[in-house]
């Protein structure tokens, strides 16, 4: 294995754990003392902050990135998407964010490389991407009791890996490094965060125990903010979209073994059978299976 695969693997290993675990403190942030707007705050303040004197030399429009390019990468990893997760996690435990939200973001990316790029979808990684959709099917049918309860949160999730995977595929051309689209990517969700913050407020930050932000602080400023985005660029940088888009599928399980865990959340055979379909998926789509890889 040559050095630059291993680091892309890693790399996508590291986004993978730290995505897990994001969505794990999201889900008890929003069911406890935080709302959406308070974590938001605490997702792209924090990172924005610590990256100000990279982004005063990268600028908040760099030279050279297409304006649109921009706005998919904002839409796609910044407020936008962090508000659909967010939202989303108030109607739906956290291992149906890790399956339909984290399972389907290979889906999406390697739709959307086929169709920007030209990208093939060879047989291995077609056979791959159907195991995942069954992973899903599994955990739908399984999850059918609380459908009633969930159903907002699930759809919000699927729109969240959809905006997800453009922002996968804007940012292999972007130009930037990883730590200036980390700079760039939270300075501009931190600006459009501003309007919503003097609508709405943010009250929640000030009534809530001072533990419970500091921890939200870093679990999602330094841990999902700063290191998840770099981790998962590197990724993409090292392994090209569709693949480092796969380590996103190994997310479910470490998500519902992490909810039991942590958050006391039901942890059923269909969960595990589908979060076993889904890694075999994986398995298959990111060609792990294949002698030549």
């Amino acid at each position: 294995m040559n050095r630059n695969l291993a680091i892309g693997l890693l790399a996508a290993l590291a986004a993978a754990l730290i995505g897990s675990g994001w969505q794990i403190a999201s889900r008890h942030g929003v069911t406890t003392t935080l709302g959406p707007l308070e974590i938001a705050v605490l997702r792209y303040g924090v990172p924005a902050l610590v990256l100000l004197p990279l982004l005063v030399q990268t600028g908040l429009l760099p030279p050279g990135l297409p304006r649109h390019r921009l706005g998919l990468l904002v839409l796609g990893s910044g407020l936008p998407f962090g508000l659909l997760v967010l939202a989303g996690m108030q109607w739906a435990p956290a291992a149906h964010m890790g399956v339909f939200g984290a399972g389907s973001v290979p889906l999406f990316t390697a739709l959307g490389a086929r169709l920007a790029h030209g990208e093939p979808i060879t047989d291995s990684r077609l056979a791959g991407l159907l195991l995942i959709v069954g992973g899903m099917a599994v955990f739908g049918a399984s999850s059918l009791a609380d459908a009633a309860q969930t159903w907002r949160g699930d759809l919000l999730f699927i729109l969240a890996a959809m905006v997800w995977a453009l922002y996968t595929l804007a940012f292999r051309g972007s130009g930037l490094t990883p730590w200036q689209g980390a700079a760039v990517i939270n300075a501009w969700s931190s600006l459009l965060l501003l309007p919503v913050l003097l609508a709405f407020g943010a009250p929640r930050l000030w009534t809530a125990p001072w533990t419970d932000v500091a921890w939200q602080a870093v679990g999602q400023g330094v841990a999902a903010g700063l290191l998840g985005l770099v981790t998962y660029m590197i990724a993409i940088a090292r392994l090209g979209a569709a693949r480092a888009s796969l380590s996103a599928a190994l997310v479910p399980l470490n998500t519902a073994l992490g909810a039991a865990w942590l958050l006391g959340e039901p942890l059923g055979s269909g969960t595990l059978a589908a979060s076993f379909l889904v890694a075999c998926g994986v398995a298959l789509a990111s060609g792990a299976l294949s002698r030549r890889s």
